[in-house]
């Protein structure tokens, strides 16, 4: 097979990966660079296999299953707290589409003439039509070549100096420097394993396996598993490491710009967009901008989208982006709702900076529960069949459940003298 045919069989896991450098994944990494400089960089090197692994678990339930995660996690927890959990995704999902359009509608602002809440609405409003009345099969080709605009942040590497050097010692040797260091490893964690990436990938494989005529649940036509599930280890593979990558090109980028000239105090992507224009320059600053803009289109779709498929594959309601909006009332429903809500906060005297705090402390609560679910779920056989996990699959998978289940713990204990603040 040749890399043409290879990136043809791109698709979940790589609009996955992007959508997980959002605008407010994009604050936490530029706040990590400018803050430590190369110092954290080896967070990433740690997430990157337990990424892997509980994206791989998400999108195997999906293939395997013909079912999203949500159908899933109703049998192996009860139904209450299956609920609980996706009530509390769909809040954190929401004020992260708010902080997402708030921070793209900064970001335009500091490009184009133009008030910060028009390009806010007018962004809210293009990315509901596109998910309302754009099928399927034409919509997830437009998010793919979308992640094309991560490439801005590599592209910000070689028109600024970088301490290679430092780089490379930053990926391989664990540094902490006190208590601001391990809350921002919190931030880092909680922002790169979201509970929303989960549902989004498996919830995408389910929709390929709908719109084709070939493709059936693995359970149902074991035929098709081993090219089935080798697309998925590559695609997911592959996703999670342009993600990775990219985190990892945000906090260089930001370390040998903001942090070797002292700014340090970063609070959202836009701020580090303009931090960048007095030392990096304007092109620097316009990529920084322009990536800004790119990822919230991609990452919109991807949290209001994986709300919509939770809720209504545990009320068992029609749930796909190829129906039209009167076939599938509830999924564009909670669709519409979550961005109008999201937009709302923007207008609102909600303190962006908290909210987006409050939404950490709700994935991390939220990401613990649903990847214990997850593991029980893809090691059952009675669900899997003859697909349960392999063992390294199932160690790195359980291996990133404790360590979000520290990362939540650490995240309230550290920080909750600041929700008060």
């Amino acid at each position: 097979m040749n890399i043409l045919d290879k990136l043809k069989r791109l698709g979940p896991g790589l609009v996955t990966g992007a959508a997980d450098d959002d605008p407010s994944g994009i604050a936490t990494y530029s706040q990590a660079g400018a803050q430590f400089g190369t110092g954290l960089m080896w967070t990433m090197t740690l997430a990157y296999p337990l990424m892997v692994a509980v994206q791989l678990a998400s999108a195997r339930v999906g293939r395997v299953t013909g079912h999203g995660l949500g159908n899933s996690l109703d049998k192996v927890m009860p139904k209450g707290i299956v609920i609980a959990l996706i009530g509390l995704l769909f809040c954190a999902n929401t004020i992260n589409v708010g902080a997402d359009l708030a921070a793209m509608g900064a970001a335009s602002a500091l490009v184009l003439p133009g008030s910060p809440h028009v390009f806010t609405i007018g962004f809210a409003i293009v990315s509901l039509l596109l998910q309302l009345f754009v099928p399927y099969h034409s919509y997830v080709n437009f998010l793919k070549w979308l992640t094309l605009v991560l490439l801005a942040y590599i592209a910000l590497l070689f028109i600024i100096k970088v301490d290679w050097m430092a780089a490379a010692t930053g990926l391989v040797v664990p540094k902490i420097s006190g208590v601001a260091a391990v809350t921002a490893i919190v931030a880092i964690f909680g922002t790169t394993i979201s509970p929303y990436l989960f549902f989004w990938q498996a919830a995408q494989e389910v929709e390929d396996i709908n719109q084709s005529d070939e493709r059936e649940p693995l359970k149902n036509k074991k035929s098709q598993a081993h090219d089935a599930l080798s697309r998925i280890r590559w695609d997911t593979v592959v996703g999670m490491g342009v993600s990775t990558i990219v985190a990892l090109a945000i906090m260089l980028g930001t370390a040998a710009t903001l942090n070797a000239a002292g700014k340090t105090d970063i609070q959202s992507a836009a701020d580090a967009a303009q931090a960048l224009k007095p030392i990096a320059g304007n092109f620097a600053f316009a990529i920084f901008s322009l990536g800004i803009i790119g990822t919230g289109l991609l990452a919109i779709p991807v949290l209001a989208g994986s709300s919509a498929y939770a809720v209504c594959e545990i009320g068992g309601w029609s749930a796909s982006l190829e129906d039209k909006p009167q076939r599938a009332k509830a999924f564009y429903a909670v669709i519409t709702l979550g961005t109008v809500l999201g937009l709302a906060i923007d207008w609102s005297n909600v303190n962006p900076i908290k909210a987006l705090f409050w939404s950490a402390v709700i994935n991390g609560m939220v990401a613990v529960p649903v990847l214990i679910g997850l593991m029980i779920v893809v090691s059952k056989r009675s669900i899997m069949g003859d697909f349960v996990a392999s063992p390294a699959l199932k160690f790195f998978g359980w291996l990133a459940t404790g360590i979000m289940a520290v990362a939540a713990v650490a995240m309230i204990v550290l920080s909750t003298p600041l929700a008060g603040s």
